[in-house]
């Protein structure tokens, strides 16, 4: 994307804000803190996203400020000869105007002597409720001074508002731009989960030591070679027993033939995320009892992405993966229909849960688990009450989100067989799941990460390459 219409973006999602901010309104976005790592050495910094969704700008100790109008402020680092030696170089307030097309912007260190005047005679302030510790507090800081002028005639704002609410429901729909660089993002991961693939099959073929941490490094190898800043979440590479664990984190063991791999990693390019988790035989080779929950799993997949479309709820791929599912673990030996009944009171009694324990997915977008409710905005006054068959807890059920085209979100049904008591030994420490990235168009989804194949038979012959 070009400056110019880099420049004329950003603009206009401000424009589309400034016109949801009401009579009066006004706005005030921080972008991330800077985090400390340990001595003299801070974590790699990452701007905030809904700062860089209204400005490109990936500075830090940056903050955005926008009236109604439509008059946007920016505070930054000052220019600094001896930083920029250390930091590296800073746009600097004198140049932000013409680089972002803010009409105003001012060194950070000015910011609180100038919020209090913005903020003057304002009848409302916004600000993203509880992501930014500390920023209601600095909010009724710059309030006190407005308040003390009150009797020289000034307005102090009535009330304080959510910004996540209005920018939530903006980021929600991806726009061209944003769907371009996703699928950028998607097909550099797709080649990093292929690298992994081969090199785990090649590592054992020549008897050599794998660990989960050799894959890990073949990821953030092809990630970075293809101009991805960084992952965009901790990788997953789970050998054996370890798939098991939802959330485990490369490390250490070692992958022996005849076990199952499982990665879930996607990296981060230009602010946003990709997310895709593949499952494969460490040798290349699935063994039976593997090939059976792989396809089954894979099934319940094929039967979420047929459920994934415009006008249908976004609850509807879960449900059709466990449909899959309950009848598929039925049918495996996995639940035995004597004591849980038919698929149905599978679904009804979550019997489900103890193979599959988490939903089928998320919003995607420049966060992994992306903004945007998930609960249909017309419809939150409806709510229907049930008691949790598992837990006894009273949920309360609202009607779920209507998708629409341009809304992105991952579909990623899994099996977890953990041993136990009546689950058959040779199920045992399988852990599978299948993750993809889908785009909701007007008549289904575009999956957006199927450059790393999913079928059984695909898997092997790649890994055999």
């Amino acid at each position: 994307m070009d400056a110019h219409t880099s420049h004329a973006l950003y603009t206009q999602r401000r424009a589309q804000l400034a016109a949801q901010l009401g009579p009066g309104g006004i706005a005030i976005v921080p972008t991330a803190p800077e985090q400390q790592r340990n001595r003299d050495s801070d974590f790699l910094f990452r701007h905030d996203s809904y700062f860089y969704y209204l400005t490109g700008f990936t500075e830090p100790k940056a903050w955005l400020v926008i009236t109604a109008e439509g008059e946007s402020t920016l505070f930054c680092n000052p220019k600094d000869a001896e930083r920029e030696i250390w930091d590296g170089l800073r746009l600097g307030p004198d140049a932000a105007p013409d680089a972002l097309g803010v009409q105003a912007a001012f060194s950070v260190a000015e910011l609180d002597q100038r919020l209090p005047r913005l903020l003057e005679n304002r009848s409302v302030v916004w600000y993203p409720f509880a992501t930014h510790e500390g920023l209601e507090s600095r909010v009724n800081q710059w309030l006190q001074p407005v308040r003390a002028r009150v009797r020289y005639g000034a307005l102090c704002p009535e009330s304080q508002r959510d910004l996540c609410a209005l920018l939530d429901e903006m980021r929600l729909t991806k726009d061209a731009h944003e769907q371009d660089v996703m699928r950028r993002a998607a097909q550099i991961s797709a080649r990093a989960h292929i690298r992994a693939m081969q090199r785990c099959a090649a590592m054992l073929r020549a008897g050599q030591d794998v660990r989960e941490y050799h894959l890990d490094a073949e990821l953030l190898h092809e990630f970075r070679q293809q101009g991805s800043q960084y992952p965009a979440y901790g990788s997953i590479v789970a050998a054996g027993a370890n798939a098991c664990i939802l959330h485990y984190r490369a490390d250490t063991a070692p992958i022996r033939s005849g076990e199952l791999v499982l990665i879930d990693a996607g990296c981060e390019l230009d602010g946003y995320a990709s997310d895709i988790t593949r499952t494969f035989p460490a040798n290349g080779t699935f063994t039976g009892p593997q090939r059976t929950l792989y396809d089954l799993v894979l099934a319940s997949q094929e039967a979420a992405v047929t459920a994934t479309k415009a006008g249908a709820r976004f609850t509807d791929p879960h449900e059709a993966t466990v449909a899959v599912l309950a009848q598929g673990l039925l049918d495996v030996g996995l639940l035995d229909k004597n004591k849980v009944g038919s698929a149905q009171d599978v679904i009804t009694n979550r019997s489900y849960f103890p193979f599959y324990m988490h939903r089928t997915g998320h919003w995607l977008g420049m966060d992994v688990h992306d903004c945007g409710g998930y609960v249909e905005p017309s419809e939150i006054g409806t709510v229907n009450e049930r008691k949790d068959p598992l837990s006894g807890e009273l949920i309360k059920d609202r009607p779920s989100r209507i998708l629409q085209p341009g809304m992105v979100l991952t579909i990623e049904p899994g099996l977890y067989v953990r041993p136990g008591e009546g689950v058959p030994e040779h199920f045992w420490n399988i852990g599978i799941r299948i993750e993809d990235d889908a785009i909701v168009t007007a008549t289904g989804c575009e999956l957006i990460s199927r450059g790393v194949p999913v079928q059984a038979d695909e898997i092997e012959a790649l890994m055999r390459g």
